[in-house]
């Protein structure tokens, strides 16, 4: 909910928190604070000036206007505690034993998945989103390692490989395009 000062601010949180005692509620003192929306027109400091919302975090970050100019805004952004998520789900997918199967068959199964994350978390500030998927990247390296045994089992090789499979094939994952073409700018 947004006021137009913190007076107005801590009045509303007051008459909410009756609300919900009057309903045998209470309000998660984490969940439901005063926060302070900084950005280049409102400059003064204040304790909280960030909260996490449905897998963002809402703070305050540089914006580029139409003119290239940059400027200080409030945007959201994949949080910290869905970026964790996010990699956690892509350990537990083991892809590095996933060797019986094409590069393609890999891309088939993951790309839904990752679609789905690109589509939600890549709306806003798609460069905090490119990093936490760039970790699949590495998974695939693990892969190509075990499946190509040719290759020593050299990360160096496997990257290599990987970088033609991405100068090839750049659409073949779905996160490719975000993670500034894979491994090709690492």
């Amino acid at each position: 909910m947004h006021c137009k000062s913190e007076y107005a601010a801590k009045q509303v949180l007051r008459e909410i928190d009756q609300r919900m005692a009057e309903c045998g509620l209470v309000l998660h003192p984490d969940k439901t604070k005063v926060v302070y929306c900084k950005d280049g027109q409102r400059r003064r400091n204040y304790s909280e000036t960030h909260f996490d919302f449905l897998g963002y975090r809402f703070q305050p970050r540089c914006a580029q206007c139409r003119g290239g100019e940059l400027f200080l805004s409030f945007l959201p952004a994949v949080s910290v505690k869905a970026g964790k998520s996010i990699r956690q789900t892509m350990r537990s997918w083991k892809t590095h034993r996933w060797t019986q199967l094409k590069i393609e068959e890999l891309a088939t199964s993951f790309n839904p998945v990752l679609r789905g994350w690109i589509n939600y978390y890549g709306k806003f500030y798609k460069s905090k989103l490119a990093p936490i998927l760039g970790q699949f990247d590495y998974a695939l390296v693990r892969w190509v390692k075990r499946k190509y045994k040719r290759l020593g089992g050299s990360p160096t090789w496997a990257r290599a490989w990987l970088k033609r499979v991405v100068a090839q094939q750049s659409g073949l994952f779905a996160h490719w395009h975000i993670t500034y073409a894979g491994m090709t700018e690492r």
